[in-house]
């Protein structure tokens, strides 16, 4: 298949990486062989999340500089033997082009069923770049007025890069925290405002980001991985309802 994804927001502190993390976890789960490229140049934290800091010698940057080669720079998770990585540089200097990022990331894709790109938050230069391999994408926000109103700008410009295939992923979403702010009538305006079609609507749970912060991705169960699930057969192109509806 060799479906290249990049997830995208339009302000920090959504839980994007998170997202990635969980989805890759999820299609390794159904038995699909995923890459995941840490495109956040000098905020890296895939790494960390999948305990691989150690293991890391190279980085994008490297190959873009002639280091070493692409596969040089991907490492396996510890703890699915499916799941790769490619980390970020720790120097934002070391910030990569698109025409270079897209080259060496379709040299990659033919290894794996997925490749999924965590793009940094904002419409900056590393969103241009982490977009430019992209098939299709999915836009992580809030549900909150300062996330979809970074969701509606990511989505204007990644439709001026030609990608068209986008879907929205609300996370960590609480509802008693989302009618005390009462901003929204509904989740359906919510969708509304955001012009992009739901895929996914995940809880807030917070022993899931314990788990991700501790490098556990991929060992322990949450009621958010449950979710995960169905988003990563959602992506995969079954027909299945949302697991979690709010």
């Amino acid at each position: 298949m060799n479906d290249v994804i990049v997830v995208a927001s339009g302000k920090g502190g959504t839980g994007k990486s998170t997202v990635c993390v969980g989805l890759a976890v999820a299609l390794v789960k159904q038995n699909k062989r995923v890459l995941l490229i840490d495109c956040d140049c000098g905020m890296r934290g895939i790494d960390l999340m999948l305990d691989v800091e150690e293991e890391i010698l190279f980085d994008c940057s490297d190959v873009i500089c002639g280091n070493c080669k692409p596969r040089d720079a991907v490492y396996p998770s510890k703890n699915l033997n499916e799941l790769h990585i490619m980390a970020a540089p720790f120097d934002t200097d070391n910030e990569i082009s698109p025409s270079v990022f897209k080259q060496m990331t379709d040299e990659l894709k033919t290894d794996y069923d997925y490749v999924i790109i965590d793009s940094p938050a904002g419409l900056g230069s590393g969103f241009a770049t982490a977009a430019a391999p992209a098939d299709r994408a999915l836009i992580v926000t809030n549900a909150e007025p300062t996330g979809l109103r970074g969701a509606i700008k990511i989505k204007t410009r990644l439709k001026s890069l030609g990608i068209n295939d986008i879907r929205l992923i609300i996370n960590r979403f609480d509802r008693k925290q989302f009618e005390e702010n009462d901003c929204y009538e509904d989740l359906d305006e919510v969708v509304d405002v955001a012009g992009v079609r739901l895929i996914a609507l995940i809880p807030y749970d917070g022993r899931l980001s314990a788990m991700f912060q501790n490098g556990y991705a991929g060992l322990n169960w949450s009621p958010a991985v449950t979710v995960f699930d169905c988003l990563a057969k959602r992506i995969d192109g079954a027909k299945v309802p949302l697991a979690y509806k709010g």
